[in-house]
């Protein structure tokens, strides 16, 4: 009965290694890019909220302020 789980197990386990792995180069993207995320702002504003509750949950706060002050600035 365990060797017919192995190839699920291996499946799920790659699944979530690959999201994984997602989930940190979306991160690191925004981690360094004001660009990026305001294209994240765009297209998934629920992900780039999570990111500014995450930074501010670990004290860094004033990231979200300076992305909105520029994007305001920049459509005028």
């Amino acid at each position: 009965m365990t060797r017919s789980l192995e190839p699920l197990a291996k499946m799920i386990f790659t699944g979530v290694l690959v999201t994984q792995l997602g989930a940190y180069f979306v991160l690191a993207k925004m981690n360094t890019s004001q660009d990026f995320r305001q294209t994240m702002s765009k297209k998934f504003p629920f992900i780039l909220e999570v990111y500014y509750r995450s930074i501010e949950q670990s004290g860094m706060y004033g990231i979200r302020i300076q992305d909105q002050e520029k994007w305001l600035n920049s459509k005028n």
